[in-house]
């Protein structure tokens, strides 16, 4: 894999993971748009998606580091020393916990389908134009509640709509900002909910492409680019995730809606006209 091509998937990763604008579609967009070849062989594209989303991890945890340390300290507490009663911190750290698991039960399930049937150019287009348009329907209704009201309710209704995302073109971030903003929390809250229950799904997807990485090992020649895909995708995470807190504690994710639709249509229109 040429290191250009590196820097730009993770500069892609990187942003698109936490902007509410897909991942994993602008992924397989990206080297679909410019006919690229670098992931002819399927083991490849397994080990650098595992090295891209270690920098993404690195990135939400470094950003939010100090809430981090509270939400683990606390969360250990209320097992180990069978604190009570609870601390707000401790009860959140679990219910971060517990909205990953539909989303992992999910792709565990499911791995070989989403593989196989999801991800073309067609189903990608036409998902970030329905759920861009849904995100802008929800972002219209009014939203008053804060992150320390996250009930175990909402961590099941979210992590539940979080199951879309494992369809590319989705997004994880932008359905579970959609699902949030359903529920009433407000923009701000709904993006820091999203970004924090990005963590222990990213986390948990990690260690498991990990163990199947360290069992093939990594392919010939894709160790530097690798160590490329994590910086560059670890350092325009941490900018994306700063950036849309700052833009949705005065904007609406309207910005984001255009994008998705304008580029689901461009896409339909590159496949209809036979360009691409």
């Amino acid at each position: 894999m040429p290191i250009i091509h590196a820097i730009v998937l993770g500069l892609v990763q990187g942003l698109s993971e936490f902007l509410p604008i897909s991942s994993s579609g602008h992924l397989l967009l990206v080297p679909w748009l410019f006919n690229w070849n670098d992931f002819a062989d399927a083991s490849i594209e397994k080990a650098f998606d595992v090295a891209l989303h270690i920098g993404t991890l690195v990135a939400v945890v470094a950003y939010f580091r100090k809430d981090l340390v509270v939400y683990v300290r606390d969360g250990v507490r209320m097992v180990v020393r069978r604190q009570r009663p609870s601390t707000l911190e401790g009860r959140l750290a679990w219910l971060l916990v517990l909205s990953a698991l539909p989303a992992a039960a999910a792709g565990a399930l499911f791995e070989s389908f989403i593989d196989e049937k999801l991800g073309t150019p067609t189903i990608i287009a036409i998902s970030l134009i329905v759920f861009g348009v849904l995100l802008g329907w929800a972002d219209r209704r009014d939203g008053h509640r804060d992150l320390p009201e996250y009930t175990k309710d909402d961590a099941l209704k979210i992590g539940a709509a979080q199951i879309l995302a494992l369809n590319p073109g989705t997004s994880r971030s932008g359905i579970t900002m959609t699902a949030a903003r359903l529920v009433g929390f407000h923009r701000d809250a709904a993006a820091r909910a999203s970004f924090l229950m990005a963590i222990p799904v990213t986390a948990g997807a990690v260690a498991y492409k990990m163990l199947k990485l360290a069992k093939d090992g990594i392919p010939d020649g894709l160790g530097v680019p690798m160590v490329v895909g994590i910086i560059t995708s670890a350092i325009s995470g941490w900018l994306a995730v700063w950036g849309t807190i700052r833009l949705v504690r005065t904007r609406t994710f309207m910005p984001f809606v255009v994008y998705r639709v304008g580029l689901g249509v461009l896409v339909l229109a590159l496949i209809v006209t036979g360009v691409r």
